[in-house]
């Protein structure tokens, strides 16, 4: 027999925050395809575990392609955990497995640890602190995450390979810059990203991104900045 007298357990309950990345597809979807594969192929891990949100604001109805299109994003891994922007009745969309909407959020990105040399963690000479900034006083590790959509991240240490910065306003890294940073994601596209020593896997302001292939090598290991200009990420040296 069951001991009803028992005391229930409580419940308890956590908030999470994750960074969602939004798509938004062209009309044109076999070319707009063709430039994810390209994008996938510099870059496979790029959308790897990331939750996605499709937004078809930019498409209509009849869109060409627009039936076949989804079950071609999940072929490619695309994990799409919300769609936005279309409407359930159009016809194309009648096939589509489409996933439960989520409410709220704001419009705004497995590695061992390396090894870091103290130098390199050094802390550089800090500007003023710029209003409602996020201080981070320790070095962020491979498979954490900081999300602060409210304004900027100042982080005192490095930024693992594997980590992840990402911050309505701009990112500042005071060590080595070697995870993820994902700046203005709220829409600042005068969002920046400042690093002590730039070895990024990725920077991304407003959108826009830019992988470590795509950075120039001499720039590697350096004091550098990424900035937005017509609609491209620019990493210029700090001297």
């Amino acid at each position: 027999m069951s001991d009803d007298s028992r005391p229930l357990p409580r419940i308890r309950a956590r908030g999470r925050s994750f960074l969602a990345l939004v798509l938004s597809p062209e009309a044109g979807l076999d070319d707009w395809l063709r430039g994810l594969d390209a994008q996938i192929a510099r870059s496979p891990s790029f959308f790897v575990g990331k939750p996605i949100i499709l937004d078809l604001g930019l498409l209509s109805a009849d869109a060409e392609g627009l039936a076949e299109f989804y079950p071609a994003l999940l072929e490619r891994g695309v994990r799409v955990i919300g769609i936005e922007g279309g409407d359930r009745s159009w016809p194309a969309l009648a096939g589509w497995d489409w996933p439960d909407s989520f409410e709220g959020g704001r419009a705004s990105g497995t590695v061992a640890i390396p090894e870091e040399d103290a130098a390199e963690d050094t802390p550089a000479p800090q500007p003023a602190v710029p209003v409602g900034a996020l201080i981070v006083e320790r070095p962020v590790r491979s498979g954490q995450s900081i999300l602060y959509p409210d304004g900027d991240v100042i982080v005192i240490g490095s930024v693992a390979s594997g980590a992840e910065i990402s911050a309505g306003g701009s990112v500042h890294v005071y060590g080595t810059l070697r995870g993820r940073a994902i700046a203005g994601m709220g829409g600042q596209a005068g969002a920046r990203i400042f690093a002590t020593v730039m070895k990024a896997e990725l920077v991304a302001i407003d959108g826009y991104y830019m992988i470590a292939e795509e950075i120039d090598p001499a720039l590697t290991g350096r004091a550098v900045q990424a900035l937005l200009e017509d609609d491209t990420i620019v990493v210029r040296a700090i001297d």
